[in-house]
């Protein structure tokens, strides 16, 4: 089973300085970041989403600003691949798909942000295009969300998608748990 890995809008704007911080950002990147590493070690493929908002009501990842850029922390290599995105299903108007397909790749190992928006709509596709996804918990983050008058916090937001992600659609990890086994 070939393996790549998917960096998901690790993207300035999600960090305290952004536009729209998330909750634990940095402790996902920085786990997102050895995860990287560790491909990159093993010469395995890297793919980065990068969320280039086109909504003309858009707040962030506006086009040609420094929050649409992908973090410091994941800087990509000049070899790897990164594909730009328009809406939260990173297969959508891209060529993910066909990129993977000429790859032969046939399991993804997920993480990024945002747990309850791009991570779902990417794992969920990932699913039903016939991919096995291992999705790493502690290298996504998201934040608190509202419904009517009730504040949900991120850590209830992060870990309901978690737990429902990892009924059917994917296998969930921690970092430690990855980087310890086998790719």
């Amino acid at each position: 089973m070939k393996t790549a890995l998917l960096l998901i809008d690790i993207q300035t704007d999600y960090f305290e300085s952004g536009a729209m911080p998330l909750v634990g950002a940095n402790e996902a990147a920085a786990n997102a970041r050895m995860i990287l590493n560790r491909f990159r070690e093993e010469q395995l493929p890297v793919i980065f989403i990068k969320h280039i908002a086109a909504r003309s009501n858009a707040s962030f990842f506006l086009p040609d600003t420094p929050g649409g850029e992908i973090s410091d922390i994941i800087k990509p290599m000049s070899h790897e691949k990164i594909v730009v995105k328009h809406f939260p299903n990173s297969f959508r108007d891209t060529d993910l798909l066909s990129h993977l397909q000429s790859a032969g790749i046939t399991r993804l190992v997920v993480c990024g942000m945002m747990t309850h928006m791009c991570i779902d709509a990417t794992v969920r596709a990932a699913k039903d295009l016939s991919f096995d996804v291992i999705l790493v918990g502690d290298a996504c983050a998201t934040r608190d969300l509202q419904v009517n008058s009730l504040v949900v916090e991120s850590a209830n937001v992060h870990n309901s998608f978690l737990a429902a992600l990892s009924y059917f659609y994917a296998d969930l990890r921690s970092t430690r748990e990855l980087l310890e086994g086998a790719l």
